[in-house]
């Protein structure tokens, strides 16, 4: 399992979400504390946007531990925007560590993350695989159920694949968990499926909390809104004014202290923010 952060806001330092909060990112790499191993260190990602230069993100991945990456800490103290995805790899047993299988994973405007793992994977991935489109089956460069996740999602776009609304962006993803939670079911797998998925196309961000599997428990995720999110003694603290929530930050686990600013996704259910930040939770069926 790994560990993931996403943010949609104003202007900000990718080193304070990656590298200065208590409970940061890289952090979190070599220290997580919500799950039973501790180490994410089967490689990195991080993802970004320039938009209104450009809507295609920049990304930049890594087979390196996030820790010891010094071009990670260089461009972190450079590098700002209002949206960013980040990604420390924890790789599931038997998948190879190699770049091509680094989130965040990226497509036309998109980026897409995963914490989890399909149930069995092996025994359902040629038919996964069969219900995809040519584009998108052609479009699979690594081995991860995590990037065969984010081909489904994009078939379930379909004609909206390069602009999509957060509405089409969240039915696209209630039947991307739907079917590979029933695909699943009908292969008799029975280990549990972790679906924590995050992806956003620069203005729109969905994150989800799913499981299935009787008696299994969800993997972390936390969200904390404000106006902004800054240094305050010593660390760092969402800001709230009366102007209502313009930052929002997605993440498997707090990334400071202060556990009064994080609120923990309901189980089986998404958080969605739309371009004009309105912060949702759906309940996923």
């Amino acid at each position: 399992m790994c560990r993931f952060v996403a943010y949609k806001g104003n202007d900000i330092l990718m080193a304070d979400l990656l590298l200065n909060s208590k409970h940061s990112l890289v952090k979190q790499s070599y220290h997580s504390k919500e799950r039973d191993e501790p180490l994410n260190g089967d490689g990195f990602g991080v993802g970004w946007y320039v938009e209104p230069h450009d809507p295609v993100p920049c990304f930049f991945t890594s087979v390196t531990p996030a820790w010891s990456n010094n071009n990670l800490h260089r461009l972190s103290e450079k590098i700002r925007s209002h949206c960013f995805f980040a990604h420390v790899r924890a790789a599931t047993s038997g998948l190879p560590v190699n770049e091509v299988n680094c989130h965040p994973f990226q497509y036309g405007r998109l980026l897409w993350m995963h914490n989890g793992m399909l149930s069995n994977f092996r025994k359902i991935k040629r038919k996964l695989r069969r219900s995809l489109s040519d584009e998108r089956y052609d479009m699979v460069q690594g081995t991860t159920d995590s990037e065969h996740a984010f081909a489904l999602f994009l078939d379930f776009l379909g004609k909206n694949i390069d602009k999509p609304d957060i509405d089409v962006m969240k039915e696209a993803m209630v039947k991307t968990v739907v079917f590979i939670r029933d695909l699943a079911s009908s292969e008799g797998c029975t280990e549990g499926t972790f679906l924590n998925f995050a992806v956003t196309d620069g203005e729109n961000v969905i994150a989800t909390r799913y499981v299935s599997g009787e008696g299994k428990e969800p993997l972390s995720l936390y969200f904390s809104c404000g106006s902004s999110f800054e240094l305050h003694k010593g660390d760092f603290r969402m800001k709230r004014d009366a102007r209502g929530p313009s930052t929002i930050i997605i993440s498997s686990e707090p990334l400071t202290k202060s556990r009064e600013d994080w609120m923990a996704v309901p189980v089986n259910h998404m958080v969605t923010i739309s371009g004009t930040a309105k912060v949702e939770l759906v309940p996923i069926g």
